[in-house]
């Protein structure tokens, strides 16, 4: 049966009362940033929030196909079209990742969104579903044969075998399968900005990893110290977004960065990015998406 919409408003205020209680934790080699504010966009009706709700707990399976790539114990690819380069093979990842099809990658929209993945139609699946972000694009072939298609890395793809049937599963090739969304959990891990290797004083990239809940990013905003507006960001590709200063002048530091996710939730990290940022660098913010 399927809960009522006041039930999932109480699950609403439980989860932003929970995000607001987040701190961040010491880490070797990242920067804390201030705490968020975090709120629904004005255009995020209830009914569209309901559809979300349901669709993050799983409500009814669809229909899709699923390959795999890379090496049979391996993580696909190092990054992909996303951007995550060297990270999707450690934790959070732990190359339990894929790439989607044109519907699920969505030109770079899709990034980060999670799903649970399960296969009945070959005797060596188990029918267990297991979770997978997309981290890559898979544009053509396979990819163009279903609505929905997945390119599992090959250690995604052998964990839906029964046990020590993972080689015969990977020999099957193409694969019917049945997926849903589901919000991405991250146990206490907060979003992560790295900056890019060619940002300078007058131009910023960064990669915003480990969104959340929704897991989608619909846009991206950045506020300069002394500023009481917020300027948008261009995805520059994947999960890659950038800004570039417009009146000749440096861009003024700290950033705060504004979060908006594919289901019009909005996050702000205040001074995500502080003064003394360096090219190439990851800063850890104190925040993340509740769900």
């Amino acid at each position: 049966m399927a809960a009522s919409p006041s039930t999932f408003r109480f699950a609403a205020v439980v989860a932003v009362l929970s995000t607001l209680s987040l701190l961040a934790s010491p880490t070797s080699g990242y920067e804390n940033a201030e705490p968020m504010v975090i709120r629904d966009s004005p255009q995020n009706d209830t009914s569209r929030r309901y559809l979300w709700a349901s669709s993050a707990r799983g409500y009814g399976w669809s229909s899709g196909g699923a390959t795999w790539y890379g090496n049979a114990n391996g993580a696909g690819s190092d990054g992909g079209a996303c951007g995550y380069k060297g990270d999707v093979s450690q934790r959070p990842f732990r190359s339990m990742i894929a790439a989607g099809g044109p519907s699920l990658f969505k030109n770079g929209k899709g990034c980060g969104a999670c799903y649970q993945i399960k296969c009945t139609g070959n005797r060596a699946c188990s029918g267990r579903p297991v979770t997978v972000t997309i981290t890559d694009s898979c544009p053509g072939g396979a990819c163009l044969a279903e609505s929905a298609h997945f390119d599992m890395s090959g250690t995604a793809f052998g964990a839906m075998a029964n046990r020590g049937m993972a080689d015969r599963l990977r020999s099957a090739g193409i694969l019917k399968i049945q997926y849903k969304r589901v919000p991405c959990k991250y146990n206490g891990r907060t979003v992560n900005f790295k900056v890019d290797a060619g940002s300078n004083p007058y131009y910023l990239a960064v990669l915003i990893e480990y969104v959340a809940g929704d897991g989608e990013i619909s846009a991206v905003d950045i506020m300069q110290a002394g500023y009481n507006s917020w300027t948008p960001m261009q995805q520059s590709w994947g999960a890659v977004w950038r800004v570039n200063s417009n009146n000749g002048q440096p861009l003024r530091v700290p950033f705060s960065v504004r979060i908006t996710s594919g289901a019009g939730k909005v996050l702000v990290a205040r001074n995500a990015i502080p003064a003394g940022w360096s090219a190439g660098r990851t800063y850890r913010s104190a925040v993340n998406f509740g769900y």
